[in-house]
């Protein structure tokens, strides 16, 4: 009797239809492949003068971007590895708003000279304690690197030093306006007992279709894109404002019930009832100083006609994010239950008013500049869908940045002149290292090259001929050096270096040490994969679906 062999390695672990790629098969390969594939694809697009990807999600829904957030979000990344990369990219996302490529891009890059290592025979370990130890020296060596910090948070110029650069990688060209439009937003709502309060969300932005972006305006509240329900459309002077997060109308019992009618008198008499109380509780409403009711749900008709009657106006807000903001503005309590609020559940506003911007009208609710608001509203103009959505991220970054600096004011070069540097300093700290871990040390400095170059292809400039430039300006212990970076306006490679602090081209600090940090910590893990196990699908066979005959209208 002969002994039957398993087919496959493991076979008898799992069930039938696993499978298994192992390090002798190239898994490491495979995936520094895999991670490189999306690492060149987002690295298109890094700089004022990058190039923008049409993205198609599963939903049909097309989104033209250069921002390397939303592209990752919207793509449906099946890779294991390369989603590792995803997860990191999306943490750089979730705690500084920015630098979202320069963790996939950096990460990239890594993965690519680690592969000439293993090439060479280094093992993963050696090459992984290498990267450690080199972005522990980077960690230390950039704060060696500041020029510059904000030195005043309520300062619309010192802010500006750190939005410019931001939304210049985003929308070049219009970086001076749409800079100004962030930095009054965000001191309108920045806390003046303690900036370090700042949330992002306080700055909302509204999109209204036509015009241009130098239309763009920024108001003092909040700007609601519809039009109130009642026939008030305006109230000038302060007023209470009451909150409910409930439908405006008589409330209804959950049984039901039938009623027989036996004459007109009877169904004449059987709504009356209820229209007394209605109108008992609408005109206790306005005796407690109401003028503004702002509906979470829906307004009743009955109940429209007797706020009309007592001069209230009525704003219905569908959204529950929009409801909870305009409670910040006007420091009111939503209340789950229709009548007079007490006197510390209402809230007051200084201005409602209904304009008719493009061809949309909009409600207004902002208080005057003595007041100070909760939430500031950008209002942006275009002519298109997709460029206002591609304006609203490159706001949302900019104020992102405003939340770096919060955490640490400090700022860097910027043009790629930091990571020049810092090429330098890791390659000198490399030699100073005995052993083969130099080797992987100089490679991470190689790694920094990424963002000098993609600068110079992107802006059409000769990267061979504009890098060495740059890197014999960096003198050695000269702080002066440190302030030369690349022009992307250049037209030769003789003109390709300006003085960023003349400039004005700052990154924030700490942006940047968190995205390399977390860059290497993918890198590393990423590296430590040996085995790639995938389990079989649950369910039956993946049979694809097949379009039906015909219109979808038509029977079969």
């Amino acid at each position: 009797m002969s002994l039957k062999l398993p087919s496959a390695p493991n076979s008898f672990l799992f069930k039938q239809g696993y499978q298994l790629h192992s390090n002798t098969d190239g898994a490491i390969n495979r995936n520094i492949q895999a991670c490189r594939e999306i690492s060149n694809m987002i690295s298109t697009s890094i700089g004022p003068c990058g190039n923008n990807k049409i993205i198609v999600n599963q939903l049909g829904k097309t989104f033209i971007t250069n921002d390397a957030a939303t592209m990752i979000k919207e793509l449906d990344v099946i890779h294991p590895a390369v989603k590792v990369l995803v997860m990191y990219s999306t943490q750089q996302e979730n705690e500084m708003g920015d630098n979202t490529n320069y963790v996939l891009v950096f990460a990239g890059e890594l993965l690519h000279l680690a592969e000439k290592l293993v090439v060479l025979g280094l093992t993963p370990a050696e090459i992984t304690q290498g990267y450690k130890m080199a972005s522990k020296f980077v960690t230390q060596e950039l704060d060696n690197l500041v020029i510059d910090k904000v030195t005043d948070y309520y300062d619309k110029d010192e802010l500006l030093k750190i939005i410019t650069p931001v939304v210049a990688s985003k929308q070049y060209g219009w970086e001076d306006t749409i800079s100004s439009l962030i930095a009054d937003a965000v001191i309108y709502v920045l806390p003046k007992s303690n900036a370090n309060l700042f949330n992002v969300d306080s700055v909302r932005v509204v999109k209204i279709m036509g015009a241009s972006l130098a239309s763009s305006c920024v108001i003092n509240g909040m700007v609601f894109p519809r039009e109130p329900e009642s026939r008030l459309k305006k109230l000038d002077r302060p007023g209470k404002v009451v909150v409910f997060n409930c439908p405006v109308d008589i409330s209804s019992s959950e049984t039901k019930g039938t009623v027989l009618l036996h004459n007109a008198k009877e169904l004449l008499q059987f709504g009356k009832g209820e229209e007394e109380q209605l109108e008992k509780s609408i005109k206790e409403i306005h005796d407690s100083g109401v003028r503004v009711v702002v509906a979470g749900q829906g307004v009743g008709e009955l109940a429209l006609h007797y706020l009309d009657r007592f001069g209230i106006l009525v704003l219905k807000v569908p959204s529950k994010f929009d409801l909870r903001r305009i409670t910040r503005v006007c420091g009111a309590t939503p209340l789950v239950r229709f009548g007079a609020p007490m006197p510390e559940e209402m809230g007051t506003i200084d201005v409602v008013e209904t304009k008719e911007i493009g061809a949309d009208k909009v409600t207004i609710f902002k208080q005057n500049n003595e007041s100070r608001s909760l939430t500031s509203t950008i209002v942006i103009r275009g002519a298109t869908k997709s460029k206002l959505n591609d304006v609203e991220r490159a706001i949302d970054d900019g104020v992102a940045a405003i939340k770096a600096i919060l955490k640490d004011p400090r700022l860097v070069p910027g043009a790629g002149s930091t990571e020049a540097e810092l090429v330098k300093r890791v390659t000198a700290y490399g030699e100073k290292t005995p052993g083969l871990l130099q080797l992987g040390i100089k490679k991470f400095a190689e790694a920094f090259e990424f963002l000098p170059r993609i600068l110079c292809e992107t802006s059409g400039l000769d990267a061979s001929a504009v890098l060495p430039r740059l890197y014999a300006s960096h003198v050695e212990s000269d702080p002066e050096s440190l302030k030369f970076g690349i022009d992307i306006e250049a037209s030769t490679a003789s003109e390709a270096l300006l003085d960023v602090k003349q400039e004005k081209i700052f990154d924030s600090l700490v942006s940047k040490k968190n995205a390399i940090a977390l860059a290497t910590d993918a890198v590393c893990t990423v590296l430590g994969v040996d085995q790639i196990i995938v389990a079989k699908r649950a369910g039956g066979p993946q049979v694809p679906k097949q379009p039906r005959p015909g219109n979808w209208d038509v029977p079969d």
